[in-house]
């Protein structure tokens, strides 16, 4: 395959007449209703036929869809994106169904930079970037045999919490670990689990200012997820006596609930998202559009990050018409739509190549 060269692609391109692309699925249904309210073509991506439910909500019904068998057809399909003028908007399930590298090679420009990928994909990456740049983390346990208090195992990638679990030692570890996937062990923060949606802009300059790097950052959304079946185990008993009889807590999201934070801790939630941002830039050259930091507020008050999203997450997808936290900065806005409108003003300004890879 001949190199991709994302700024010749764009020049090839008109700019008037662009089309946002993204996966059925995860929050599909927020990107193209946002593309659509800015005035973007749009385009779904299905394996089979497309989903009967996009009938149900015409204002999020794509205009077109790319029928495939598998998800790692979309590379072989990519130039009928190249002729829509194709922007792909990746997601969570996007990059998990076509899988990391393959999502990397996809020669189609991408909104973001695809360079996060390695960085958010593998933990200790993730781990060496988060802490670099000065964010809490819980501790890493290196060695399960050196489990001596409550941890919580997670796999590598994007899993909406498939296979995640709590141990309190190294035979609980032992009863619930897949040895044929990586995985990572850290330690269990008691508190309140908060996943702050941001937003890094490097086209706009009025807001939130990123000290050492270009542009502002928005807040946009809070959440919190209900996860099956950890969410229901209290009204059957302890994880132990429910372990005996063979029933093993799950975190598989299944939903999302909107909320907000005490006012107070506002500031010390922009200061994390800016160090987060600005490191980026130090380590692979900027994180650009939506992410989230996902993170524990402990009874001191004290944030605990224990994993970040470099795109957006399920967790918006309350927000539609807007949150408590958009509203201050335009009312009705999601952050599928702050998407096209990021890519809206980049066209206009001449600076795509800045915000897609």
């Amino acid at each position: 395959m001949q190199a991709f060269d994302v700024k010749s692609v764009l020049e090839g391109y008109d700019k008037d007449d662009l089309t946002i692309v993204t996966v059925c699925s995860h929050s599909s249904l927020q990107i193209f209703h946002g593309a659509k309210k800015e005035g973007f073509r749009t385009l779904g991506i299905t394996v089979g036929r497309p989903p009967k439910l996009y009938n149900a909500f015409p204002l999020a019904k794509p205009d077109e869809f790319l029928t495939l068998d598998r998800y790692d057809q979309v590379i072989d399909h990519s130039d009928e994106i190249l002729e829509r003028n194709g922007i792909v908007i990746p997601h969570g399930s996007f990059v998990e169904y076509m899988g990391a590298d393959n999502f990397r090679e996809l020669p189609v420009p991408t909104f973001g930079n695809r360079k996060v990928l390695e960085w958010e994909s593998d933990r200790n990456m993730e781990r060496k970037w988060l802490e670099s740049a000065g964010v809490n983390m819980p501790r890493e346990i290196k060695d399960p045999r050196n489990i001596d208090r409550p941890v919580m195992v997670k796999y590598q990638g994007a899993k909406g919490g498939r296979g995640f679990f709590i141990a309190k030692d190294y035979n609980q570890f032992k009863m619930g670990i897949d040895h044929t996937q990586k995985f990572n062990i850290q330690e269990y923060i008691l508190g309140t689990r908060y996943y702050l949606h941001f937003f890094h802009s490097p086209l706009r300059e009025e807001g939130y200012q990123v000290e050492g790097a270009p542009g502002i950052i928005e807040l946009l959304s809070m959440d919190r997820r209900d996860e099956t079946n950890i969410d229901e185990m209290y009204k059957l008993g302890s994880q132990e006596e429910l372990k005996e009889h063979g029933i093993y807590p799950t975190f598989v999201v299944t939903g999302n609930l909107p909320l907000v934070i005490r006012e107070s801790l506002l500031s010390k939630a922009f200061e994390m998202a800016e160090s987060t941002v600005k490191r980026s830039y130090e380590l692979f050259g900027g994180m650009i559009g939506p992410f989230c930091l996902e993170t524990v507020v402990t009874d001191q008050l004290k944030f605990v990050v224990f994993e970040i999203s470099a795109r957006i997450v399920a967790g918006t997808n309350p927000f539609i018409t807007g949150s408590p936290y958009s509203d201050f900065i335009e009312q009705g806005l999601s952050t599928g739509r702050r998407i096209a409108q990021e890519i809206k003003l980049a066209a206009r300004m001449g600076r795509l190549e800045e915000i897609v890879t």
